[in-house]
């Protein structure tokens, strides 16, 4: 008989770790008497972390007695206390290979519906003294589950756990757990999954991710690129011929030095560039987006000059036709989708370059009826790159619109003409031209362009699936339940220097040799203030996965599921040689 062994709740609390603190409830303590279980949670209970755990479908967390024995027998240790495993309910029976997804169970006098396994999260580790604790529920296939509530009622231990319905596909907590977390991803498994109505929307989407991920054999399931690249590390690259195109912007068209054709890119892609200035003491290192169109065997990255850029400053004043410089093969997720769905395509400043390079491979589907939106943000005419040919690749599309919005017009700009409009893009722009909701929008420009649209496209009811963007500079940062999370500027750790290989942070333009007072990257990166994201910290989850543009690491622990060819889960490695990484 499947029974309830302790009812266990406990409120958020700050915890110190590793310099940092913790807001966490994963501390849970039994309680005596019966407990109301209502849709958020049970009463006295709640959740440090909503982004991660919580809410509706993540109302009541469920682990077995049996899984403690497991664990106790493993670790050799006395008796965990009850709540160890930040369950709120500790059960005999109800195991994770027995329970399927949208099964429901009459406890007390509540009903429950099983939604996902666990969440593979770091602070379990913390509860439980382990921090390797969330790659071994996975590796071990005892994650534990998340119930909701579907009546509201009282509960308590020794109440009788009783199965009133089973879900469909009959698809156990365990087997979606591997599913996702494990290396084998078959399609089928997945289509199954997917027509389950109680998972979680959180799973069904990472299970999206991976059924489009089974189409291409060399993208990885948690890839952040779109396939593996042609080339490790750097290779020469001779400049053609350069452009400007802007008072501010200049192009820089790239061959192979023998002639020969260099890989087709994807739209939207772009190239880790190395330089090595005379009077510089490091190579420097920068991304830049291809924008230029695919195929002829050529690339063409376009570099705004910045005031005070060392990088950009040395390619606008000393780098010219014939001039070599070192470059990664093409990388980057953020990718023109194939299908007809409406594009459309919005960018500020020198975020043009990505889209544009869409653009251009829009256009060449010349039978092509997709609608395509072109929306782009410039300060003014001076600084409004690529005008001309964004207006003939308009003109090749049967269903093309556009406007250029000026948000600092000079007196000789002529509206209609240049621009049709002052002012930046937002959303009562896009809604005024009548852009359809369900297109998939592409977004590229400064973060707080970014980020302001794609709040507000949210709010509009754009699906976060049909959002896709490129920020310029370090991706925002991911650090689950740390309170007041560094905000400073990346810099070299403190301390003396270590006396490693050199890593390099490209996106935050920072080179500095590894110390081996650090048990990975992802910590290093934490010491340097180079935004990162993450969740398990135990080669798991791969929220911290990243490109590796050049160099070897080594693992430790090995990841349950590797990272794709061409790049590395920073949590669980260190650097073997020389490393560049895309943060």
């Amino acid at each position: 008989m499947n029974t309830v062994i302790s009812v266990n709740v406990g409120l958020p609390r700050e915890v110190p770790w590793q310099g940092k603190v913790v807001r966490t409830a994963v501390w849970k303590e039994p309680v005596a008497g019966r407990v109301m279980a209502r849709r958020l949670n049970l009463a006295g209970d709640g959740q440090g972390d909503l982004a991660g755990h919580g809410g509706e479908h993540r109302a009541v967390m469920v682990y077995q007695l049996e899984s403690y024995r497991h664990w106790q027998n493993h670790f050799q240790a006395a008796d965990f206390p009850y709540g160890q495993f930040g369950e709120n309910l500790t059960v005999d029976g109800l195991a994770d290979t027995d329970v399927c997804i949208g099964d429901r169970y009459r406890i007390g006098g509540a009903m429950f519906e099983v939604t996902q396994p666990r969440v593979t999260c770091y602070r379990v580790g913390i509860r439980t003294g382990h921090a390797d604790m969330p790659a071994l529920l996975v590796s071990h296939q005892r994650p534990g589950f998340y119930l909701r509530v579907i009546e509201e009622g009282e509960i308590g231990a020794g109440d009788e756990i009783v199965k009133i319905a089973e879900g469909p596909e009959r698809i156990s907590v365990a087997t979606i757990n591997a599913l996702l977390y494990l290396p084998d991803h078959p399609r089928e498994t997945l289509e199954r999954a997917l027509r389950i109505p109680a998972l979680s929307q959180g799973w069904q989407g990472s299970l999206r991710a991976l059924l489009a991920a089974a189409e291409d054999s060399n993208a990885g399931p948690h890839a952040t690129q779109a396939a593996a690249p042609q080339w490790p590390g750097f290779r020469p690259l001779k400049i053609v011929s350069t452009c400007n195109e802007s008072d501010d912007v200049r192009s820089f068209v790239l061959g192979a030095p023998d002639g020969s054709p260099l890989p087709e890119a994807l739209p939207g892609q772009y190239l880790v560039v190395r330089l090595r200035p005379p009077q510089a003491a490091l190579p420097l290192v920068r991304n830049y987006s291809l924008s230029g169109p695919q195929g002829g065997g050529l690339y063409r990255i376009s570099v705004k000059r910045e005031a005070h850029g060392a990088a950009s400053g040395y390619l606008h004043a000393s780098m010219k036709a014939g001039d070599v410089l070192e470059a990664s093969a093409p990388r980057g997720g953020f990718t023109l989708l194939a299908g007809t769905a409406p594009a459309v395509l919005l960018s500020a400043g020198i975020g043009i370059t990505p889209v544009l390079a869409m653009l251009h491979a829009l256009a060449k589907e010349a039978s092509s009826s997709r609608q395509v939106w072109w929306v782009h943000g410039a300060r003014n005419g001076k600084r409004h790159p690529f005008a001309a040919e964004a207006h003939r690749l308009l003109a090749a599309l049967k269903t093309g619109k556009a406007f250029t919005a000026y948000s600092q017009p000079d007196a000789d700009d002529r509206l209609g003409e240049q621009y049709d409009g002052a002012g930046r893009v937002d959303i009562p722009l896009l809604q005024r031209l009548d852009v359809p909701q369900d297109a998939d929008f592409y977004l590229c420009g400064p973060a707080g362009f970014i980020d302001a649209l794609t709040a507000g496209l949210k709010l509009w009811g754009v699906a976060s699936a049909n959002i896709h963007t490129e920020a310029f500079g370090p991706a925002a940062p991911m650090t689950p339940g740390i309170v007041n999370p560094d905000q400073e500027p990346p810099h070299a750790p403190e301390g003396q220097a270590g006396a490693g290989p050199g890593v390099t942070f490209t996106r935050s333009g920072l080179t500095v040799p590894w110390g081996d007072g650090y048990n990975s990257l992802l910590e290093f990166a934490e010491a340097c203030s180079v935004p990162v994201r993450w969740a398990c910290r135990a080669g798991v989850c791969h929220n911290c996965e990243s490109a590796l543009i050049g160099g070897e690491v080594r693992y430790s622990p090995d990841p349950l599921d590797p990272p794709a060819d061409g790049n590395v889960l920073i949590c669980c490695s260190t650097p073997v040689s020389e490393i560049q990484l895309d943060l």
